[in-house]
């Protein structure tokens, strides 16, 4: 694969799926499929509502995510991943296998330090 760095995208995909709890968020959707706000925010108990709201309304703006509000009372909304989105699922299961590879260097260097 021939990359020109003056036509490189990394950035434009960066900016989709940076953040903290961005790609948490599409992880959960991806294994555990459709869920309620309250769900996901059950699953991330770090992430205050207000955080979880802002990424949501990120992610479905660049469809990755889909929302759905059905009209009832009280109002019952569920988040999705979209078709387009799960093309990230490869992305994701690469950075997570990458992360976890550096994870295991970062500690074998720090044990080489210590001995």
């Amino acid at each position: 694969m021939k990359i020109e760095p003056e036509l490189c995208k990394v950035e434009d995909a960066l900016g989709i799926l940076v953040g903290k709890w961005k790609p948490i968020i599409l992880l959960n959707l991806l294994k555990e499929g459709t869920q309620r706000f309250s769900e996901l925010k059950r699953s991330m108990p770090g992430i205050t509502q207000k955080m979880l709201t802002k990424q949501l309304r990120e992610l479905e703006k660049e469809d990755i995510i889909d929302r759905v509000v059905y009209p009832q009372v009280p109002p019952k909304v569920e988040y999705s991943i979209s078709e387009y989105g799960k093309s990230l699922e490869p992305i994701l299961a690469a950075m997570h296998e990458w992360g976890m590879k550096h994870t295991l260097h970062k500690r074998k260097k720090m044990e080489q330090k210590i001995q």
